[in-house]
């Protein structure tokens, strides 16, 4: 199949290195995994992934860790299960 069409679109430059460096661990480009999220999304008709909207409270605790608020902090597993009662 004849490979002529183009995508172009702006992004963070460090979101790009970040992900770029993810496919070429993976052993990929950008073009082989911009081709591979298209026809997932032509397989699944439909982003191949779950999109949601946090609750109020996901996002309370997202700006609470954000901001360094609330944080528990475990040495290791077992002091974490020990703080949680487990």
């Amino acid at each position: 199949m004849n490979k002529t069409a183009t995508v172009r679109a702006r992004i963070q430059p460090k979101l790009k290195d970040h992900a770029e460096n993810v496919f070429h661990r993976l052993g990929l480009n950008a073009t082989q995994a911009i081709t591979i999220f298209y026809k997932q999304v032509e397989l699944r008709d439909g982003l191949p992934f779950d999109l949601a909207i946090p609750a109020s409270t996901t996002r309370r605790t997202f700006d609470s860790t954000d901001t360094g608020r609330d944080l528990i902090v475990c040495e290791d597993a077992d002091d974490m299960f020990e703080k949680l009662g487990i």
